[in-house]
This record gives C-alpha cells, sequence and structure tokens, in this order.
C-alpha cells in the first residue's frame, strides 16, 4: 500500500503511546443533574490529553466518531501544540499559530492528526464507524493517513457535501467550489449503517396493526436512580397497574418520551405479574433512515448551522458552524439508539445537539462526548447543550425533515403506496409539530415537520 511521507512523521507515528494518561476532573457547577463519567461528557482541554484520558473508560466502546477539524485553509490561525521530544518539533512550535505563509503548514496538520486518529480508532467498538469533514485543503492527505490508521480495506466511502446554495462570486479561478468531503472509515467487519441486514424474520404482525411488521423491545436503560433521576419513574397500564424499571437501570426513556409511546400504543404491557412494560419496534422504522443514502449530500447548507447559532444564541457565536442536520443524518446512519458518540473538535456543541435530536425522534438513549480545547468551550460549546436541553426563546419556523422519496414514473405507478407512507409518518411525528408541510422539489416529494 502507498504510505504518504511527511516532515514529523517519524516523531509522532508513536507519539500516542508517550502521552501521559491523565485524569478527568469534574466541575460539579457546570453540570446539568448529577455528574457522571457514565453519562454525556463535556471535556475541555487538550484533545490529544483527553483521548488517552478517556480510554481506560471508553477504549472499544465508542460507535461512532464525527469529527469537524481545521481545514488548514491558511486563514484559520489553528496552533500546532503538540510536546513532542525532539528539536525539530519543538522549532515548528516557536513559528505558531500556523497560517499561509508557513511553508510547512501541510507537514504541521499531519502531524498534529496522526496521533489523534490513532487514539479515535483505539476508541472506536468494533461495530463502529469514524467520519470527518473536510475540503480540498487536506481531503488527499487525509485519505492516506486514514487508510494506514483503520487499514484500506475498512474505507466506507468519500461523500460529497454540497454545502453552498449560492455561487462564490469571489473565487478567482473562476470556479464556484460549492462542496466539501466527509470522509468515512469502519473499525472492522462488523460495521452496518442503521437498517441495513436486519434480521426480518423476527418481525410479525400478530395484532394487524397498520405501522406493519414490529418486534418486541427491552425499554429499561443502563443508569442508577442516582445517575438518572429523570429515567425512574412509574408508569401506568389500562389496567391502572403501575410498573416500575429496575432500580439499577431505570427506563431508556425520559417521561414525556415514554407518555407519547403509551399515548401511540407503542408499549407492550406484561400479561404476568413477574413481567415488565416492553415497546414495538417498526421495521419500517428501522429501514427509514437508510432511504436514499447517496455519496452526494445536497439536503442542508453551511448557512443553516450559522441559523442555528442565531437562534440559539440570539446573535453570531461561531464562524461556519456545521449544521445539526448533516451531523444528525450521519449519528442516525452510524448508531443505534444505546450508543456512544464522540467528537473531538466539538467546537459550537453541534454534535451534542444533533444527538440530543436524534433522541428526541426516536426516544433513544444516545449518549454524546464532545472535547473542545478553546476557552469558548463552557460559554459556546456547554452553554448550546444546555440550553438545547432546558429550552430556548425562540421566534420564527423551526423545520425538521421527515421523509424525502425520488418521484419517478415508477413511484408515480406506485402513488398509494406512497401516499401510505407520507400518511404513516404524519401519524407518527405529527404529535410533535404544528404542521406537517408535503411540497415536491426538483423531483423529489420532501415532508417537512414545522413548528
Amino acid at each position: 500500500m502507498p504510505e504518504l511521507l511527511f516532515k514529523g512523521k517519524e516523531f509522532v507515528y508513536n507519539h500516542h503511546l508517550t502521552v501521559p494518561y491523565r485524569p478527568l476532573e469534574i466541575d460539579a457547577k457546570k453540570s446539568i443533574g448529577k455528574p457522571s463519567l457514565n453519562g454525556n461528557l463535556i471535556i475541555h482541554g487538550d484533545n490529544l490529553h483527553a483521548l488517552k484520558a478517556l480510554l481506560p473508560l471508553y477504549a472499544g466502546k465508542v460507535d461512532c466518531i464525527f469529527i469537524d477539524p481545521p481545514y488548514n485553509t491558511g486563514n484559520e490561525g489553528w496552533n500546532y501544540n503538540d510536546n513532542v521530544n525532539s528539536p525539530m518539533m519543538k522549532e515548528w512550535l516557536s513559528s505558531n499559530p500556523v497560517n499561509s505563509e508557513d511553508m510547512l503548514r501541510h507537514d504541521k496538520w499531519c502531524s498534529m492528526m496522526y496521533p489523534r486518529l490513532k487514539l479515535l480508532q483505539e476508541l472506536l467498538s468494533d461495530e463502529g464507524s469514524f467520519w470527518m469533514t473536510l475540503d480540498d485543503n487536506e481531503v488527499h492527505h487525509a485519505r492516506c493517513i486514514l487508510d494506514e490508521v483503520f487499514g484500506e480495506e475498512n474505507f466506507i466511502a468519500e461523500l460529497v457535501w454540497k454545502s453552498r446554495k449560492s455561487e462564490d462570486t469571489r473565487a478567482l479561478s473562476g470556479i464556484s467550489t460549492d462542496h466539501e468531503y466527509v470522509l468515512s472509515y469502519a473499525k472492522g467487519e462488523g460495521f452496518r449503517l442503521a437498517g441495513v441486514g436486519i434480521d426480518e424474520s423476527k418481525f410479525s404482525n400478530p395484532d394487524g396493526d397498520p405501522r406493519g411488521p414490529w418486534r418486541s423491545a427491552d425499554m429499561t436503560g443502563l443508569a442508577s436512580a442516582e445517575q438518572r433521576p429523570n429515567l425512574h419513574y412509574s408508569i401506568r397500564d389500562p389496567g391502572s397497574k403501575r410498573s416500575y424499571p429496575p432500580p439499577e437501570r431505570g427506563w431508556r426513556f425520559e417521561k414525556e418520551v415514554m407518555d407519547a409511546k403509551i399515548k401511540e400504543k407503542r408499549v407492550l404491557w406484561p400479561t404476568e405479574p413477574s413481567g415488565r412494560p416492553r415497546q414495538k419496534l417498526f421495521l419500517r422504522e428501522l429501514r427509514r433512515n437508510t432511504k436514499n443514502v447517496t455519496s452526494v449530500l445536497d439536503f442542508v447548507s453551511t448557512g443553516e448551522g450559522s441559523s442555528e447559532i442565531d437562534e440559539i444564541f440570539g446573535r453570531r457565536e461561531f464562524d461556519f458552524p456545521k449544521p445539526s442536520s448533516l451531523i444528525r443524518f450521519i449519528v442516525e446512519q452510524a448508531s443505534t439508539p444505546t450508543s456512544v458518540i464522540l467528537d473531538s473538535f466539538a467546537g459550537s456543541g453541534t454534535t451534542g445537539h444533533a444527538v440530543l435530536a436524534a433522541n428526541k425522534s426516536d426516544g433513544g438513549g444516545r449518549q454524546f462526548i464532545l472535547v473542545e480545547c478553546e476557552d469558548y468551550a463552557d460559554k459556546l460549546t456547554a452553554e448550546r447543550v444546555r440550553r438545547v436541553i432546558k429550552g430556548y426563546k425562540f421566534e420564527g419556523t423551526q423545520r425538521e425533515e421527515l421523509l424525502r422519496e425520488s418521484v419517478t414514473y415508477s413511484t408515480l405507478k406506485n402513488s398509494e403506496k406512497l401516499m401510505k407512507e407520507v400518511e404513516a409518518v404524519e401519524n407518527l411525528e405529527g404529535h410533535r409539530f404544528d404542521g406537517i408541510k408535503k411540497e415536491v422539489k426538483d423531483g423529489e416529494l420532501i415532508v417537512t415537520g414545522e413548528k
């Protein structure tokens, strides 16, 4: 396999092994609820040290990693600050920050990323996957490094994300660059997109549910009452009998989500006194996330990420944040409702926002771990997550895409099937919105929930 050589590689090749293990110190004053290293985490500190500190707790347990590292455009002013003990590397440290005049900026980017990618690969579970956004500045170098770290055979895809809606009139070449990339690699052969490889023989429809085949699934969680008191409560069946979760585990869903499941007749009540309520898991919902997954992503632009920041904070707090719907799309494709999601370049906290949105959508209990080294880790990264959890004032219309289908001659011939699918989405999701909008645009039927 071809190998990428860059200045400093010999010094960083095993640098991740020499980074000391540091303890994770909890700041209870800045936490929501009782703090725990087993819950959602936002870590303020150098991401290389943070990843090493996470290894004893999370090695082989992270199911999805998404990172949005510096693109190395030459205009970002990012710092190379890894304490590698060599005269050459120390010389580099004296010339920070990295900018367009730094002739070694591509070498420094590779040297910065290499040990971090090594640690991220160790944190992934056997069924896990890694996703990284980049542009033309470093995507070719990144592919070579990732082939080396993850194995060329574990490459999943290089997705093209149409990140710009309007033409870039400043382009000196005369070509408006309207796209970025999302690189994806698996830890090993165990990775599957959500809904792919489902054993359909386990699904049936004995009660004639109009939502189609389903199977029974557990609703208990993974946290004690001390860790997650909001997941410990009683629920009442139609016969007024109360059911409680196991004291050491609790429920998987918060009470609001559980109440919605009961109202939608998704809860299966036990017939035996010793039984415990379970939930219906519908086959068509497991498949829904994998429809129309192509190598070109064009459903959301960079501008929408900026609009989200404006909505949450009432002002612009961060330049070029990723839209949460892009990361949510990745999270829903690459995780299960109980997965651990990690972002070691957390920035404005978009990944935490996306995980919370995915959980609210399907009632999941995904956990996020965010790492940010900059001073805004508390006032921006963590504060965004706090506001998303607690709620924030907003005037306007919020939209969430619920269904997207290409409209072809074949779909027109089977229009009845498509209309039933739209109707099912309305029945399942309608309670969460003030209205459901349906439109055909650019050859696609798009169903959107609006608040």
